[in-house]
Formats: structure tokens, C-alpha cells, sequence
């Protein structure tokens, strides 16, 4: 029987660690194909995405309009669907909330990269970008590691405001702070979700940070100063989530960094690339293979009909 999950129906469907444990699944699986994704332009200047994956059992395709001129008119820039198939009868099961997948696929990536290279994951926690991605984020390290503190900045301090409000419904000490970069020097845990369109960060950052940028997916997008980025590069390590990362890390390729020579999230998994001494870098792009995850968790998590 098919499906339709709205956005809280969606989420679920998708807790931090059954998620975690599905994306550790997919990139251990070989049955899993992931097609490059197409963009095709529209009328108007609009894009659609069509970004398929598939396994032994099932296939999704994510679909995305994205629709520059929607700005100021009430509808949404990007909208998007997660459409879920069985692979053997070509019957749709699911159609999923798109921005609530993405949202929590992107933070349950950047949570299991934590958990695996984190030099300590107890935290205190910046969160740079108080939106949806901000949000998941902070969710699900609360749920996943040992937090006791966060601290939150964002260009508007009513959105700050209001994920200091949350994080304390979730037990955590939480505070606005004003310099994300002062913050920085003070936090082994970092993650940047901003729209990408300056630097947010310049740093220093501590001998033991790990920072997730999940903000910048294209080579133009930006968060972390060049300096910053060759900082890691020297002083730690550089983690890729997936190798489509190489042409789409804009935080590194604006560094003068070539991302081919850095290790992914499946050499981590794997054991090919163990934690080490050193602040650690996880740049994350996205990647359909995480969407399929996402697909797999909520089909396991969906009560019987």
C-alpha cells in the first residue's frame, strides 16, 4: 500500500540513530547504485533536479524545483519530493516530505562523521546558522553524542534566539552569541549551515575541533575562509562525505585545495581512514545514496497499516 508522509509524519519516520545505522548500511552495500543526478533547466530560469538510487529492493528518486523568481511571492524557492519504489513491481510504497529528508539525512551524515572522527564529542557545540539545517543539526548531536552546551549564531538574532529556546527543551545549556569566530576558539564541536554566500567563519579553531560545513554545495558557495580550510588541510585532516564532493566542495576549491586527495565518509566506515590526532574537517555536499538511507529508515520505521 502506498503512502503519502507529510513533514511530521516524515520525521518520524527518521530517528538520529536507527538514520545513522541506515547510512552505514548503504555504504556497505554493493547492491547500491547511484545514478549522476540530472538538471534540467525550465522556463522561467527554474531548474528540475532528478537525483535516482536504488538497492536490491528498492529505487527513489528525489525530485527538486528550484525557482529563483518564487522569491518574495509567497511560494517557496525549492520545493522537493522523495519518491520511493519496490525495484521488483515498480510499485510507489512512499512518497516522502523532501525538505524534511534532506534536513535530516544531512544532519544524521554529519552526526555519524562526528561520532567516527570527533577528536571529543562531548562538545561545547557552535551552531552557525539558526535555519532547518540548523535545527536538524542540533537534534540529532543531542541525541547522539554527549552534549552538554551549545552556543547558536545566526545573521538574525530572533532566529537564534529561538534554537537557544529549543536546545534547552532538549536539556542543553544553550547561549546567542554574537562572534561566531570568539566562539570558534572555544568549541571542539562546529557546524555551519548557513546559505554559503560569505565567510562565516575565519577562525582559529582548537587543536581538537571537528567542523561539519554542510552550507556551500556548489564550487561558487562559500563558509570557511581559504585560510581556515588549509589550516585543517595542515594541522588535521579532511573528510569528503562523498566523492562528488571533489567538484562541488566550494569551501575548498575556493582554498586552492584538491579535494580528490582527501578521504571520504565510506573510506571512514570502511576502517581505510581511522581517527587520528588533529582538528578534523567534514565537508559534506549531499549525495542521492543518503536520501535511499533515508528511504530504507522510514520504511522499517513505518508503523504497519
Amino acid at each position: 500500500m502506498q503512502r503519502f508522509l507529510d513533514a511530521p509524519a516524515t520525521a518520524r519516520c527518521l530517528p538520529p540513530a536507527p538514520l545513522v545505522a541506515a547510512l552505514v548500511a548503504v555504504l556497505q552495500d554493493p547492491a547500491v547504485q547511484v545514478p549522476e543526478r540530472l538538471v534540467q533547466p525550465l522556463p522561467g530560469g527554474g531548474s528540475l533536479f532528478v537525483m535516482p538510487a536504488l538497492d536490491g529492493r528498492i529505487a527513489i528518486a528525489k525530485l527538486i524545483t528550484f525557482t529563483p523568481a518564487n522569491a518574495g511571492t509567497g511560494r517557496p524557492a525549492i520545493q522537493v519530493d522523495v519518491v520511493v519504489f519496490d525495484a521488483a513491481t515498480g510499485a510507489r510504497l512512499l512518497m516522502l516530505d523532501g525538505p524534511t529528508v534532506t534536513a535530516q539525512r544531512t544532519a544524521a551524515v554529519s552526526l555519524l562523521a562526528a561520532q567516527r572522527l570527533a577528536p571529543r564529542s562531548d562538545g561545547p557545540l557552535l551552531v552557525v546558522g539558526a535555519g532547518v539545517q540548523g535545527r536538524a543539526h542540533l537534534e540529532a548531536f543531542a541525541a547522539g553524542l554527549p552534549l552538554r552546551t551549545v552556543h547558536i549564531a545566526s545573521r538574525t538574532a530572533a532566529g537564534a534566539q529561538a534554537l537557544a529556546a529549543h536546545a534547552r527543551t532538549l536539556g542543553l545549556q544553550a547561549s546567542v552569541v554574537d562572534d561566531p569566530d570568539a566562539a570558534l576558539a572555544e568549541c571542539t564541536l562546529v557546524v555551519t549551515c548557513t546559505p554559503a554566500s560569505a565567510v562565516v567563519l575565519h577562525g582559529p579553531a582548537r587543536q581538537d575541533a571537528f567542523v561539519a560545513a554542510v552550507g556551500a554545495f556548489t564550487p561558487r558557495m562559500v563558509e570557511l575562509a581559504p585560510t581556515l580550510c588549509r589550516w585543517f588541510a595542515d594541522e588535521g585532516r579532511i573528510v569528503l562525505d562523498t566523492p562528488d564532493a571533489r567538484h562541488e566542495a566550494g569551501d575548498l576549491l575556493q582554498a586552492g585545495l584538491e579535494p580528490a586527495a582527501f578521504a571520504t565518509l565510506a573510506d571512514v566506515v570502511a576502517g581505510g581512514a581511522a581517527a587520528g590526532r588533529g582538528p578534523v574537517l567534514f565537508k559534506s555536499c549531499g549525495w542521492a545514496g543518503w536520501d535511499l538511507a533515508a528511504a530504507r529508515c522510514a520504511l522499517e520505521q513505518l508503523p504497519a497499516a
